[in-house]
């Protein structure tokens, strides 16, 4: 009921349209409610899916779209199935950072970069991605804009003032966050900021057909600003949505199908450093379940442009676990990610306000990744949340160092057992018995039998990933 009463309101507020012909008992030119379910759910396309960060200021010689689009097809052929485009918009001159500044200090957001071409380009490469089966989603910036943004000249009763004055972000404690001090932060009390915001992503929708958003810091947004985004999206296209921020389980309830895994990349990352064990998965899964509604899904990746750019390349991260890791962000029950570059053992901390190409070699772990993207596509036991099946964790001889489970959805069967060690172990694992039987090594070519016990060896880092189709 009073997701309803929100709707109605909503709609008598902005006046949006339906695209769509009016139905039976609908006087033509009247806005038709979207039907939403009571949380958000997944696309049907985005239940299996693998997303692709995707740098464009870096990922081409050229810098801009024409050199992702020309790309595309080689991430089809990757097994990518949503490609990430961070920010596309002019980026701000004042209190610019590096030669070429943010991409997260928007100046208009109705407007794209010129360095990166021009609406046609970018319309080009979204009708192209279409073509392949790919998706497109983009990075959105709704916390902030550049200081000398265009809605700061034309609107500035848009802006937060702290002290008096126009301030950089307020961080979730009422703090300004000094270091971002190339932007500056929005006023989300003004009905007008909130009303022009959603006006300027249905922009993108309606004008190019992207497929959702990537919303950057949605946690320093009010959350009833989100629930009043899904259905105004929602009339023009059903949207993925994903929110960058960990500690607001009610952006389930209100928009966003998925958001970050910040918990489990520090947890990966300090297995690696000896800080933790095998163990800490667990506890973190039991976190996960309680903290959040049923219906979560959570980002999960060894890179992206922050960890890379500002913490460091996946093998400074994970030393020689970055391929078990990986295995894990696939088959653990998340939605995963490859940062750009990844597929290509990317081992620079590419520049964050200057170009920086990535130096592209020969895709050496493609294989790598093709094998993780075909499993996640075709066995639905690996599928993201509840789409997939629950993970049955397996006892051991070594619980702190090795890692074992299965997954099991509609007859399809996944099991992994990974040494998160940097020793080599030889360990008894005791599967659940309606994981026995048959199974094919995915990184291998030999077939295993699963028994209710079994003497298994592994080196430092290396896993085991069975599947029964």
């Amino acid at each position: 009921m009073r997701i309803l009463l929100f709707v109605c309101l909503f709609w008598s507020i902005l006046g949006c349209k339906n695209p769509s012909n009016s139905g039976p008992g609908q006087t033509a030119g009247e806005p038709t409610p979207p039907v939403l379910s009571a949380r958000p759910e997944l696309p049907d396309w985005a239940k299996n899916a693998v997303l692709y960060e995707l740098n464009i200021r870096q990922f081409s010689p050229d810098g801009n779209f024409n050199g992702v689009t020309r790309e595309l097809p080689r991430l089809k052929d990757l097994g990518i199935d949503i490609v990430w485009l961070m920010p596309i918009h002019p980026i701000g001159k004042e209190r610019r950072k590096g030669t070429l500044g943010s991409p997260y200090s928007v100046v208009d957001f109705k407007a794209v970069n010129p360095d990166f071409g021009t609406e046609d380009d970018l319309r080009n490469l979204v009708q192209k991605a279409h073509e392949l089966g790919l998706k497109v989603i983009l990075d959105w910036v709704p916390n902030h804009t550049s200081w000398d943004a265009v809605w700061k000249k034309e609107h500035p009763e848009y802006y937060t003032k702290y002290n008096g004055d126009f301030t950089v972000p307020i961080n979730e404690h009422g703090k300004p966050i000094n270091d971002w001090s190339d932007i500056c932060d929005l006023d989300y009390n003004n009905p007008e900021t909130r009303k022009a915001m959603i006006d300027a992503m249905q922009y993108w929708v309606r004008r190019c057909d992207i497929d959702g958003f990537r919303c950057d810091m949605a946690g320093l947004v009010p959350n009833d600003f989100w629930a009043s985004v899904r259905p105004a999206l929602d009339t023009v296209k059903p949207m993925f949505m994903l929110s960058e921020w960990q500690d607001e389980p009610q952006h389930f309830n209100s928009c966003f199908q998925a958001n970050y895994g910040w918990k489990w990349k520090d947890i990966t990352k300090d297995i690696w450093t000896g800080k933790q064990d095998a163990q800490a998965l667990d506890t973190l899964l039991r976190f996960l379940n309680d903290f959040y509604p049923e219906t979560y899904s959570q980002l999960y990746f060894t890179q992206n442009h922050d960890e890379n750019s500002w913490s460091g390349t996946e093998t400074e991260l994970y030393g020689n676990s970055a391929e078990v890791m990986n295995v894990l962000a696939w088959t653990w029950q998340g939605l995963p990610m490859i940062y750009c570059g990844q597929e290509d053992g990317l081992n620079r901390r590419l520049k964050f306000f200057d170009r920086d190409p990535i130096r592209w070699k020969k895709y050496g772990r493609t294989g790598f990744f093709q094998r993780l993207n075909d499993l996640k596509h075709n066995n639905q036991a690996i599928w993201t949340g509840k789409y997939g099946g629950e993970l049955v964790k397996f006892a051991s001889s070594d619980e702190q160092n090795i890692y074992a489970f299965g997954r099991e959805k509609n007859n399809d069967k996944v099991i992994v057992i990974a040494n998160l060690s940097k020793f080599s172990k030889t360990v008894t694992v005791q599967p659940d018995a309606d994981f026995e039987g048959a199974y094919a090594n995915v990184f291998g070519s030999n077939t295993m039998q699963v028994t209710k016990e079994m003497q298994i060896s592994l080196k430092a880092w290396e896993y085991l990933v069975l599947t029964n189709k």
